[in-house]
């Protein structure tokens, strides 16, 4: 409060280099709520969540919580948990304010984060990690705000070899091999003791795709998004297979795919 006047959001510090309002606007204009890859992923998330909450009344925050898709599924799927809303962007925090006003919303860049050391219990990172270019610090800024025993759920877009204009439009700095993230996580002081991928049926027309993309012009960046995202979201293969994947597969650990998850623990 300041002043006499309160604020849905706790702004400290913003970052556009990876992310902006724009492109959350794009991605919710051609996904929304729905896409199917999307959908598996938060599915993924609570469950990653719920393995590794050390108590009902855990402290989880999650860090690129965007228009809080996942954030609006935890506070069903966890009522007693203390959750906690982070992102860089702007206006869709206050959106979110206004459609969940009980949850605590903070903008920040996570490279500046103001947040005291030890005070998370399980920290979510899903499709964050690439838009940031200290990617080193960005880990390291997270396991400090890890409590002694907190786990990081984390998923990041995987093949670096895959990576192309499609990538850049959407501001990713990259995309991950296994040796690379475990590296970076262990760098940083992390134990990893979960990893498999996301897309694992779709890998190889995912992986037609890209390499069809590169050889394409690109006109502009909403042609491109919107024509790919719209497509991945219509085709009904695209949904069944994701189903599959969330109803048979999700503890299995899945050795290639379009996105890599991993749950990592900071020790006690």
């Amino acid at each position: 409060m300041f002043d006499d006047q309160c604020t849905p959001v706790l702004e400290y510090s913003e970052n556009f280099a990876g992310w902006s309002d724009d492109l959350t606007a794009l991605h919710e204009k051609v996904a929304g709520d729905k896409h199917p890859i999307d959908l598996a992923s938060r599915h993924d998330a609570l469950l990653q969540v719920k393995h590794v909450m050390p108590s009902a009344d855990a402290v989880i925050m999650e860090i690129g919580c965007s228009s809080g898709f996942l954030i609006s599924d935890m506070t069903k799927y966890f009522p007693e948990a203390v959750i906690l809303g982070v992102d860089v962007v702007k206006s869709p925090l206050f959106r979110l304010a206004k459609s969940l006003p009980g949850i605590p919303l903070m903008r920040f860049d996570l490279l500046q984060c103001p947040l005291p050391d030890k005070s998370v219990d399980v920290l979510v990172m899903l499709n964050v990690l690439e838009h940031i270019d200290d990617d080193v610090k960005a880990l390291q800024k997270a396991y400090n705000l890890l409590k002694p025993g907190g786990s990081l759920v984390l998923e990041v877009p995987a093949g670096p070899s895959l990576y192309d204009s499609y990538d850049l439009k959407w501001h990713h700095f990259r995309r991950y091999s296994v040796s690379e993230l475990r590296k970076k996580l262990s760098i940083t002081g992390f134990i990893i003791y979960r990893k498999s991928h996301l897309g694992f049926l779709m890998f190889p027309a995912f992986f037609i795709s890209k390499l069809l993309n590169r050889m394409i012009s690109i006109r502009t960046k909403r042609d491109v998004v919107q024509e790919k995202a719209v497509q991945a979201s219509g085709i009904g293969l695209v949904r069944f297979a994701m189903n599959i994947e969330s109803k048979y597969l999700s503890e299995i650990s899945l050795p290639f795919g379009i996105r890599m998850l991993v749950t990592a623990r900071k020790p006690l």
